[in-house]
């Protein structure tokens, strides 16, 4: 009977020595386990982060095609735009071309007599700036005399 106890006291300390075993590898096993949900949980908030900044990126890339497309509209209707300005200029160029003949004597006309009319004004500009110098001979003229006043006063005064 003491050897079967022994033998069976054995056995439960070999058991113990497993459990404790098993239980250690049972809370390493758990918080590997709470490790891995951690990982998982931060990987999801990178993920759901990347997701909202590539809507955002979407979201800005849509409204830039929109406004381009916009503009792209506004420039094709200034070009039509432009293109019936420019229909419009040529056929009033021709209108014009046409009618020159007749006023093309009348513009010659006019520019003879702006011509005369600047040479006048060239030849009374040309008696005006020779009084001026002369003047301005004058003045300097004046001038020199002054100067030469003070001096000859100021020596009086050194030679008083």
């Amino acid at each position: 009977l003491k050897e079967e106890n022994a033998s069976l006291r054995s056995k439960i300390n070999k058991l113990q020595i497993f459990s404790e075993t098993q239980a250690d590898k049972m809370r390493k096993l758990e918080r590997k386990l709470e490790e891995n949900k951690i990982k998982e949980e931060k990987e999801a908030q990178d993920l759901e982060a990347m997701v909202q900044h590539v809507e955002q990126n979407l979201q800005l890339m849509t409204k830039r095609a929109v406004k381009a497309e916009n503009n792209a509209t506004k420039l094709k209707q200034e070009n039509a735009l432009l293109q019936v300005q420019l229909k419009n200029y040529k056929t009033e160029n021709e209108a014009l071309r046409s009618g020159q003949s007749a006023s093309l004597a009348v513009v010659k006309q006019n520019a003879d007599i702006a011509l005369q009319n600047l040479l006048t004004v060239i030849t009374n500009s040309r008696s005006s700036i020779k009084q001026l110098v002369s003047g301005a001979e004058s003045l300097q003229l004046v001038a020199d005399l002054l100067k030469s006043i003070d001096r000859i006063s100021e020596m009086s005064e050194d030679g008083q």
